[in-house]
């Protein structure tokens, strides 16, 4: 089966093509069609062995939920137990558009659906043509990414063909899409609401209308035992085919980092992932500009399409700049950083240590490798007055510290009896305090968690190294005591950059 591709003008919808692909939909068949965020592949959300067929198409797991596309509003209360008034205002500011909301469902959508939860995520597009398929289709459109799982989701109709185009019956071909990336997802079922995955409603956005809002600090983590409560959660995504690094850092820093990496690289295709104000600023690698810092729809928009031209160009190594953008900045490194499986190098910044009076060590659970820093920095002699605490991600009762990492710093001559976690708080950043974590997963947990996070970055960044600390817990002692040394190693560079600095 070779899928059939229909071009529809979105100005002006022939109605006989939009009947033809609802009639697929209506008869369990899959049809890939535009909206504003990526391209979708559609199947009828009520049809068990049409959700079966989406799964099975794309080779997603069968536990990743499918988002149900809607396109009136009284359509949502016939799929959903209830409908909090929160959801509501949520619906009349954001519908149609980019935002998806995650209810209790009813027995309408069958579990095949919703990947076995008893919630059921929930948009309405902002794309004529999206909008008349669901209508044609019978109101309810079970729709992911219409590409293969794990690669980068598809902007363009020819994305879609390169990826399924032997898997389904039609693609309706609606042109390039506007946002590029996915919906915002908010968990509605939860107060406050949470924010599971960004996008381009962000969360000041959610919260001027609102109230309080949230964000899941396990959005950026890689831990195969999370149970996904909605699309891209779990399952590596977004991925081009190269090795892929993400620098991070000043611009003048950022570019002298890339093009040393060039240099150093034996690749035989490199690829760089700029902007305008920077591309022509590289030298040696096939150099695209993702679009403007000063236009950030343009970036979102040419994040997929460029990763998809490296692929086809069959580049061996991809560099990328990090994008810290106001308003968009969040949604296009949750990607970025999935597509690069969390590899990024922080170029070290030309920060004055001796400008913080406080340093507050992260680590998961305060248990274990914060506390053995905590406590290494106070045995060492720091030439300026500074406060040394340690702090941790997920704390949900004070515990003390681990006993193998107790056992390695006696064994060392410190000791941390008193020791109790306590979880890392907004009110613990402020301009001079600076916040250490031990891996990069960590330092994006705090940005993209805390509101008022800054100041933050990894132990090696800070000592000009790269990598993580690795945690030993689980482990033997031995994996502790290692831990332990390289610990000493790095906070011992730390403080001897910290005492050389002028005061």
């Amino acid at each position: 089966m070779e899928a059939k591709i229909i071009k529809v003008d979105k100005q002006n919808i022939d109605p006989e093509v939009m009947r033809q692909a609802g009639s697929i939909i209506r008869m369990g068949g899959l049809v890939a069609f535009p909206t504003e965020t990526v391209y979708g592949l559609g199947a009828d959300a009520r049809q068990k062995d049409a959700a079966a067929r989406i799964y099975a198409a794309k080779g997603r797991p069968s536990d990743n939920p499918l988002i149900v596309h809607i396109a009136e509003f009284q359509a949502l209360r016939a799929i959903v137990s209830e409908v909090p008034e929160k959801a509501v205002r949520l619906a009349e500011t954001f519908w149609p558009g980019p935002l998806t909301m995650i209810l209790n469902k009813n027995q309408e959508i069958p579990y095949e659906t919703t990947g076995g939860l008893d919630t059921v995520a929930v948009r309405m597009p902002d794309h004529p043509v999206a909008l008349t398929l669901i209508r044609e289709g019978g109101g309810y459109i079970a729709a992911p990414s219409a590409n293969t799982s794990g690669r980068p989701s598809p902007t363009m109709a020819e994305h879609v063909m390169e990826d399924l185009g032997d898997k389904i019956e039609l693609i309706i071909d609606g042109g390039p899409v506007g946002i590029g990336i996915e919906s915002t997802i908010v968990d509605m079922t939860v107060e406050p609401p949470m924010i599971l995955r960004p996008g381009y409603i962000n969360r000041d956005m959610l919260e001027a209308v609102i109230g309080t809002v949230e964000e899941d600090k396990s959005l950026l983590g890689d831990n195969p035992d999370i149970k996904p409560k909605a699309p891209g959660m779990k399952y590596r995504h977004y991925a081009p085919k190269a090795d892929m690094m993400i620098v991070e850092g000043s611009e003048a820093a950022v570019i002298a980092k890339i093009n040393e990496l060039i240099r150093k690289d034996k690749s035989a295709k490199i690829g760089v992932i700029a902007t305008d104000e920077t591309k022509a600023r590289y030298i040696g690698a096939d150099v695209k500009s993702i679009g403007s810092r000063r236009e950030e729809i343009s970036i979102s928009r040419n994040l997929y399409r460029i990763l998809r031209e490296f692929d086809r160009e069959e580049v061996s190594s991809i560099y990328s700049e990090a994008f810290e953008l106001p308003e968009l900045g969040q949604a296009v490194m949750n990607r970025l950083l999935k597509a690069a499986g969390y590899h990024v190098i922080n170029v070290k910044n030309e920060i004055k240590l001796r400008n913080y009076r406080k340093v507050i060590f992260v680590c998961a659970s305060d248990t274990c490798r914060a506390p053995m820093a905590e406590a290494i920095m106070k045995s060492k002699h720091v030439t300026a007055p500074v406060v040394i605490q340690s702090k941790g991600l997920v704390v949900l009762f004070p515990e003390p510290l681990n006993q193998k990492a107790e056992a390695v710093m006696i064994s060392n001559g410190l000791k941390m009896e008193q020791h109790m976690s306590s979880p890392l708080e907004e009110e613990d950043f402020g301009e001079d305090t600076l916040i250490i974590t031990m891996d990069e997963e960590q330092k994006q947990k705090v940005l993209m968690g805390y509101t008022k996070a800054l100041n933050v970055y990894t132990l090696k960044s800070l000592v000009g190294e790269e990598g993580e600390i690795p945690d030993p817990y689980g482990g033997p002692l031995t994996d502790y005591g290692e831990c332990y040394e390289e610990l000493y190693r790095l906070v011992t560079l730390l403080v001897e950059n910290w005492n050389e600095e002028e005061p």
